[in-house]
């Protein structure tokens, strides 16, 4: 804290100037391992044709995790071949409206580091014109999860 006083003339008066750190900043890692064992498919979307191009993600809404566990990221993608296999889509994930990440494959994946509080997990499906690949309300899934101390 810094304090600076003049009191010789009229209209005196104090500053006090204190330092305030910004809040912590999230830093996340991927973690790579074998396949989560995935107890339940979530269903996709039944604005969806499924005979598109189609993204299903594996986190249901509102799923809690302590702090030091690793948040698994998993999907399906249907009738589309993704870059890593040759085809021209592409996965692009964004946490809490930070930059975007992306993934060129189908392959599950854990998020670590998370700070304790509300988080959303938002997952895209890209499509060859580098948007989000339009099939009903399907190929862009926001999650909501909370992550206790």
């Amino acid at each position: 804290m810094v304090l600076s006083a003049c009191s010789e003339k009229d209209g005196a008066h104090t500053t006090a100037i204190t330092h305030v750190s910004p809040p912590a900043h999230q830093v996340l890692t991927i973690v790579t391992k074998p396949a989560p064992a995935v107890s339940r498919t979530s269903t996709p979307d039944p604005t969806a044709d499924k005979s598109k191009a189609l993204l299903v993600f594996n986190l249901e809404n509102g799923s809690k995790f302590g702090i030091a566990e690793q948040v698994p990221i998993s999907f399906q993608v249907l009738n589309a071949k993704m870059k890593a296999e040759g085809g021209e889509f592409r996965i692009r994930y964004i946490v809490d409206d930070d930059d975007m990440k992306w993934r060129d494959t189908t392959e599950p994946f854990w998020l670590a580091g998370w700070l304790p509080g509300k988080h959303t997990i938002r997952v895209e499906l890209i499509g060859p014109d580098g948007w989000p690949y339009q099939n009903g309300n399907a190929n862009v899934v926001t999650r909501e999860i909370s992550i206790e101390p």
